[in-house]
């Protein structure tokens, strides 16, 4: 069986947890999702846990038994606190500043780039360090728009320019000065 699968979901205080047979409503003070996962896997709560469970050990049902269950364990820690993503901007010029809910990309481009955030989603700047913080409840929204600033100008091997997620390392290329002979 699943060992991540097995391990129950802790509900904390303060958010709702509505099963309707294999769709789920989750609210909290962050926001609120829903998502219908597969009938063949069984969602029951108890007391203040949810239990994930499989009828089989069929293929098709083995596999999606931990990947349900995390789904769901990610849902409810996105209502309750939430995820964040960190990126750096890296590069003589570059820089990152907010307008409004707006980010604004200064990234060697003859034009400034506007990144618009979707509802349920917030960016901070920190202009010293020149580091772009995203915020969402959403635990795939937050890493798609991340993944989406990140790639308007991703990081180059050969000076390390770019945007970055934090802790992301280069690997970086000798170019024509490293070459020998």
């Amino acid at each position: 069986m699943s060992r991540i699968g097995r391990m129950p979901i802790p509900v904390p205080a303060g958010v709702q947890v509505e099963i309707t047979g294999s769709h789920v409503y989750v609210k909290g003070p962050k926001g609120q999702l829903e998502r219908t996962f597969s009938p063949m896997i069984a969602i029951a709560r108890e007391g203040d846990q949810i239990i994930i469970t499989r009828n089989s050990n069929a293929p098709a049902q083995r596999s999606l038994h931990g990947t349900t269950r995390a789904v769901l364990a990610n849902m409810i820690h996105g209502v309750s606190s939430g995820f964040e993503v960190a990126l750096d901007v890296e590069g003589v010029g570059y820089r990152a500043e907010m307008q409004g809910p707006k980010l604004v990309l200064y990234v060697g481009y003859s034009h400034p780039v506007e990144i618009v955030p979707p509802s349920g989603i917030s960016f901070d700047v920190d202009s010293k360090t020149r580091q772009i913080k995203v915020f969402g409840y959403d635990k795939e929204m937050v890493g798609q728009v991340a993944a989406n600033i990140r790639k308007v100008r991703p990081p180059e091997p050969y000076h390390g320019k770019g945007i970055r997620y934090a802790g992301e390392r280069i690997r970086r290329k000798a170019g024509k000065a490293g070459k020998g002979k």
